[in-house]
């Protein structure tokens, strides 16, 4: 059994996401640990819903950042985690934790990495007047935002997007392309050499990447 750690801040729409995506294979991936570092996100209560073995663990209540993730290390490893998906976590983390988990964490980012980078991406997006934006899923390095990307999906901005009709779409992809990321790493179909992903088989280009002009 292949076992996921998911770390979350918010509202928790990518964790569900994943759970819908764990119970289509019951014998072959689980999510053994959900955190919040948040105790008012909302994801907290999708967790309950579903049964999900959860910690709150407030970030705030700790002297610095490394105690707080040795915390969280000490519980991924009791359970057994084989990989973490930050889905919405909101900490950057420090190189301790991530040389702890390397090759071992993925994240979700609202853009096409390297592009956009950080928070606000969206109305970034709108403000340069670019045509396209979407998501991105990686694997976590110390930089922001950096880290081999394993798959993207493409998203276009519309003359009157907004950043909340924008968000709504890009969301819809990140919900497509996470479980899939997650598959490629769980039946070993990718590898990480000198920080470059090698696919192991050959994809069709709509495995990698989600580009809604080949849709049309």
């Amino acid at each position: 059994m292949f076992n996921l750690g998911i770390l979350i801040s918010g509202r928790g729409t990518n964790l569900e996401n994943i759970f819908n995506f764990t119970k289509k294979f019951p014998t072959k991936i689980k999510i053994s640990s959900v955190i919040s570092n948040n105790p008012n996100a909302l994801g907290i209560e999708i967790a309950k819903q579903n049964s999900l073995p959860l910690e709150v663990i407030n970030h705030r209540k700790f002297i610095d950042r490394e105690s707080f993730e040795r915390e969280i290390d000490l519980i991924f490893k009791e359970k057994k985690v084989d990989l973490i998906c930050n889905a919405g976590f909101m900490r950057i983390l420090t190189s301790w934790f991530v040389n702890r988990w390397f090759n071992k964490q993925i994240n979700i980012h609202p853009s096409l990495l390297p592009s956009y980078t950080g928070l606000d991406t969206h109305q970034r997006a709108i403000n340069d007047g670019v045509k396209f934006t979407g998501c991105t899923v990686h694997y976590v390095r110390s930089e922001l935002d950096s880290g081999p990307i394993i798959n993207q999906a493409v998203v276009p901005i519309s003359p009157n997007d907004t950043e909340k009709t924008l968000s709504e779409r890009v969301l819809k992809a990140e919900h497509i392309i996470y479980p899939q990321a997650i598959n490629l790493i769980v039946d070993k179909k990718l590898e990480v050499i000198d920080n470059n992903i090698i696919y192991k088989e050959h994809f069709l280009p709509k495995t990698i990447l989600i580009n809604p002009i080949e849709n049309n």
